[in-house]
């Protein structure tokens, strides 16, 4: 015998709660097989779960569409700091400047070393800190560096830094909704399974093979096990043989 499978998924979860609503606007209240009380219950729902559905699909369209953007403007801040960087230790090395304008950047004096800038923070705080120490040393009579310029660096750790809270905000409105519906989502377990155990009760004096075709209509799934499944294909097989076997005719 097949037995019943509830919903897995939120598509199937719609599809049924649809197929229950549509059995609602066609038969009357008398001829339905779960409560009025249910089927108001069904309706008031229904809406809100498919909305709460759609906000976290859209949610993570626009996180997906954003993060090619967002990471192109990451990569290209990273290479302005880490350049600036390089191109400072080569102005030191030439004698131009002393190690010590480091200091300003807050850089450690004797070391050439790029800060690491794997992490979003990290970039945009280094990015921060090129930008004031080039400020404060050009304060102090410094000539300005080039190739790149601190305004370069200023533009593209602006556009990063923009494209990381935007992007923050995205996966946090993601997150949201994703919680809206996973709450949502055990409401409409409940809401499936009360309607699928009154429909069963409603037609539980109907022959078996009927009383699974109309419980279908309102969206219960069935499924044969697998050795039931073999078993069933057997005997319809068997059954077919029989219908085909010769009859010999009497002389």
């Amino acid at each position: 015998m097949p037995y019943r499978r509830l919903p897995n998924t939120d598509l199937a979860r719609i599809r049924a709660l649809r197929s229950a609503q549509d059995m609602g606007e066609i038969l009357s209240s008398s001829e339905l097989g779960f409560s009025f009380i249910l089927l108001r219950k069904l309706h008031d729902f229904l809406p809100h779960f498919e909305l709460a559905i759609k906000n976290h699909h859209q949610a993570i369209a626009e996180q997906s569409i954003k993060s090619k953007e967002y990471n192109e403007r990451q990569k290209k801040a990273r290479l302005y700091v880490s350049h600036f960087i390089q191109v400072l230790n080569f102005t030191i090395a030439r004698e131009e400047l002393k190690p010590e304008v480091r200091e300003f950047y807050g850089l450690i004096i004797n070391s050439q070393s790029i800060p690491n800038l794997v992490k979003d923070i990290k970039l945009i705080e280094w990015g921060q800190k090129l930008i004031e120490g080039e400020r404060l040393r050009i304060a102090s009579g410094g000539n300005p560096i080039y190739s790149p310029s601190i305004a370069l660096v200023r533009v593209n750790c602006d556009k990063f830094r923009d494209a990381y809270n935007h992007q923050k905000t995205l996966q946090s409105n993601t997150q949201r909704f994703s919680e809206q519906v996973a709450q949502r989502r055990y409401e409409a377990d409940q809401i499936i399974l009360d309607i699928w155990n009154e429909v069963e009760s409603y037609y539980k004096d109907m022959p078996e093979q009927e009383r699974r075709e109309i419980c279908s209509r309102y969206g219960l799934v069935y499924v044969w096990r697998k050795s039931e499944l073999e078993r069933q294909k057997q005997l319809e097989s068997a059954e077919y043989s029989t219908l085909n076997l010769p009859f010999s005719s009497s002389e």
